[in-house]
C-alpha cells in the first residue's frame, strides 16, 4: 500500500485523493504526529484527536482562501503537517524552528496567531464581517474551538454578537470533555448531557437559542458523517455550529487513558506509548514547592482557599485539591472571574491564594486594578511561569509582569530568589497582610535540596546584600540571581562587584537604596522581564527622584518578542546568561 501523506504537501494535493482513502490518511498522520513527539516532545493528545476533522476541513474548504483559525492551538499539528511544514514538523517548538502555536508570519494557512483561549470565534467573526463589508459572501471563515475553551467568557462574548451577525461563520466544538486538566462547570455538564440525550440538543439547545445553525453532535472520529455534515454546512448561510464529539489521544492507547498526562507527555516510546523516565531531580518545581507549602498553611488557617483557571496540576493547586477539596476552585479557562471571584471572598474574611500563569494573568488587568488594588483587598496573586518559559514561546513568556503590576497603587510585588524565599513569602503573605500582593516565580525546579524549613516571615518592601564589593552594585530580582552568582565566577576582579537581591519591585526598600547609590559607582540592574517599565525602569526612576548621577545599565528582556527555544538558549541570546553577563560585567570592573 502507497504512502499517502508523503505525497502531500499542501491541501491542494490532498484535495487530489478520494474519499475512500482519507482514512488512510489519518493513520499514517496519527503515525506521523507520534512519530515526532515521541522524540521532539510538544503537545500530544489534542493533535491526536483532531486528525479527522483536520483532513475534513482541508479536503472540503479552499483554504487558505477561506480562513481556519484553531482555538489556542495545541490540536494545530495536523494542520501544520498538511500546509507545507511536514518536513520541517520536526523542528516544532524547537529553537529557530517552527512555533508550537499557528503563527501568521509563518504560513499563509494559518489565518490568525493563538497561544491563549477562546480568542478563535471572536477573530472569525471579525473575519466574516469584513469579508461580508468587502462583498466577498462566499467566503467561509470557520473556528475549531474546544470544550474547555468555549466555556470562556470571551468566547460568550462573541457567540452573543455572532448570533445577531448574519456572517458566514461556523463554529466547530470539538468536545472532548477535557482541556488540560478535566473541563469544569455548568456548561461542561450541559455538554455532557446533550452527548446521551439527543432530545436535550433538539430542544432545550442553549446554541440554538443563539439563533445559530445547530447540528450534532457527531462522531469526530467519523470520516464520511464530518465530511457529509460538514459538505451541508458549506452551504447553510449565516453563523452555524456544528458539536463534533471526539476523543484526546486518539489512536495512542497511554494517551486516551491518561489525557492529562499526555496533554503533553514529554519523550515516550512510540511504539508501546510509555514515557521515558528522565533522570530523577534531586530539586523541587517551583509548581510544587508552591504547592505543597500552600497545604502546610491552609492546615494551619481554615481561612485560606485556592484559585486557579484550569490549571490544576499545572500550578500544582491539585495537592490543596487532593487535601480540602471543599477550599480550592477550577474555575475553569477564566481569569477575570477568578480575579474577581478572590477579591469576593477577601471581602468576607477569606484568605485567597489566586494562581494564575504570569502570561494569563495578561488577561484580567482590569479585575487586578478595579477590583483588587483599588479596593486595596488582600488577594495573594501567585504567578507561576514567569519569565522565559522555554518552547511554548512568544505567547507564554511571562515577562511583562513586572511592568505591568508595579505601576498599579496599593499592590506589593515580590519575586523570591529561591524557593525558600518563596516558601516565606507565602507564609508571610497570610499574616493579615493589609495589601494585595503579586508573587512571581518561574517554570521548573529550584536549586536547593532542602528547602522546607520552619517558616520566617519577611518584612515587605526590604531588600537584602548576598555579596559586598566597592564599585559596582548589581541589583537582581528574582531567580535571575543564580545567573548573576554564575557570572561573578567567572569574572578576575571579584572585589568590584556587590550583588543586592532587592525581592521587592513594590515597595522598593529605598533605605537599602540610598546605602547602594551613596556606595557604589556603577548600577547595573537584571531582571527576567521586560527592560521597559520593569525593575531596571524603577531604579531608574529612584534615581531621578532623588538626583543621583551614578551610571546605570539595565538588563533584562529586550523590546521585542521572544519566540522559542530552551530557556537557556533564549537567555544566551537576549545575553542574560552567566558567561554573558561575566563578559558585560567585566566592563565594569
Amino acid at each position: 500500500m502507497k504512502n499517502l501523506l508523503e505525497n502531500i504537501s499542501n491541501p491542494k494535493d490532498l484535495r487530489k485523493l478520494n474519499q475512500n482513502e482519507l482514512p488512510q490518511l489519518a493513520k499514517e498522520l496519527r503515525e506521523f504526529i507520534i512519530d515526532i513527539v515521541a522524540t521532539k516532545e510538544g503537545h500530544l493528545g489534542a493533535s491526536l484527536g483532531v486528525v479527522e476533522l483536520t483532513i475534513a476541513l482541508h479536503y472540503l474548504f479552499d483554504t487558505p482562501n477561506d480562513l481556519l483559525i484553531w482555538d489556542v492551538g495545541h490540536q494545530a499539528y495536523g494542520h501544520k503537517i498538511l500546509t507545507g511544514r511536514k518536513d520541517v514538523f520536526h523542528t516544532n517548538r524547537q529553537f529557530d524552528g517552527i512555533a508550537g502555536f499557528p503563527a501568521r508570519k509563518e504560513s499563509e494557512y494559518d489565518a490568525f496567531g493563538v497561544g491563549h483561549s477562546s480568542t478563535s470565534i471572536s477573530a472569525a467573526l471579525g473575519m466574516a464581517i469584513a469579508s461580508n463589508l468587502k462583498g466577498e459572501t462566499e467566503k467561509q471563515h470557520i473556528a475549531v474551538i474546544g470544550d474547555a475553551s468555549i466555556a470562556s467568557g470571551m468566547a460568550f462574548e462573541a457567540l452573543n454578537h455572532a448570533g445577531v451577525s448574519k456572517a458566514n461563520l461556523l463554529i466547530i466544538l470539538n468536545d472532548n470533555a477535557i482541556g488540560i486538566d478535566p473541563s469544569v462547570g455548568a456548561l461542561k455538564e450541559y455538554l455532557t448531557k446533550v452527548k446521551t440525550d439527543r432530545r436535550l440538543a433538539a430542544q432545550n439547545n442553549i446554541i440554538k437559542a443563539l439563533n445559530f445553525d445547530y447540528s450534532g453532535p457527531i462522531d469526530g472520529h467519523n470520516l464520511p458523517k464530518v465530511l457529509a455534515e460538514l459538505e451541508r454546512l458549506k452551504s447553510v448561510k449565516g453563523p452555524k455550529f456544528l458539536h463534533v464529539i471526539t476523543t484526546k489521544g486518539k489512536g495512542l492507547q497511554q494517551a486516551e487513558e491518561d489525557q492529562v498526562t499526555y496533554h503533553a507527555p514529554g519523550k515516550f516510546d512510540k511504539i508501546s506509548g510509555e514515557r521515558i523516565k528522565k533522570e530523577a531531580s534531586l530539586f523541587t518545581k517551583y509548581q510544587d514547592v508552591f504547592g505543597k507549602t500552600i497545604v502546610e498553611l491552609a492546615e494551619q488557617n481554615d481561612k485560606i482557599v485556592g484559585i486557579t483557571p484550569a490549571m490544576l496540576t499545572g500550578s500544582s493547586l491539585k495537592f490543596m485539591l487532593e487535601k480540602f477539596p471543599k477550599r480550592t476552585f477550577d474555575v475553569g479557562i477564566a481569569e477575570q472571574h477568578a480575579v474577581t471571584l478572590a477579591a469576593g471572598m477577601a471581602t468576607q474574611g477569606l484568605i485567597p491564594f489566586c494562581n494564575i500563569y504570569s502570561t494569563f494573568l495578561q488577561r484580567a488587568y482590569d479585575q487586578v486594578i478595579h477590583d483588587v488594588a483599588l479596593q486595596n483587598l488582600p488577594v495573594i496573586f501567585c504567578l507561576d511561569r514567569a519569565g522565559l518559559v522555554g518552547e511554548d514561546g512568544a505567547t507564554h513568556h511571562g515577562v511583562f509582569d513586572l511592568a505591568y503590576l508595579r505601576c498599579i497603587p496599593n499592590l506589593i510585588v515580590f519575586a523570591p530568589r529561591n524557593e525558600i524565599e518563596l516558601r516565606n513569602i507565602l507564609y508571610t503573605s497570610q499574616l493579615d497582610l493589609k495589601n494585595p500582593i503579586a508573587i512571581r516565580y518561574p517554570r521548573g525546579t529550584g536549586t536547593i535540596i532542602d528547602w522546607q524549613k520552619p517558616f520566617e516571615r519577611i518584612e515587605i518592601g526590604t531588600g537584602i546584600q548576598l555579596k559586598e564589593g566597592n564599585k559596582t552594585a548589581i541589583l537582581s530580582i528574582g531567580t535571575i540571581a543564580k545567573n548573576v552568582f554564575d557570572a561573578l565566577d567567572l569574572v578576575d576582579n571579584k572585589t568590584a562587584f556587590s550583588h543586592y537581591d532587592m525581592r521587592f519591585i513594590k515597595p522598593l526598600d529605598e533605605k537599602l537604596l540610598h546605602l547602594i547609590f551613596q556606595k557604589h559607582q556603577t548600577i547595573i540592574t537584571i531582571e527576567d522581564g521586560t527592560i521597559k517599565g520593569g525593575f531596571g525602569s524603577a531604579i531608574l526612576e529612584f534615581a531621578s527622584e532623588y538626583n543621583y548621577q551614578n551610571r546605570i545599565e539595565t538588563l533584562g528582556i529586550p523590546d521585542n518578542f521572544i519566540e522559542h527555544g530552551t530557556v537557556s538558549m533564549l537567555q544566551h541570546k537576549i545575553g542574560l546568561d552567566a558567561k554573558s553577563l561575566a563578559n558585560q560585567f567585566y566592563l565594569f570592573s
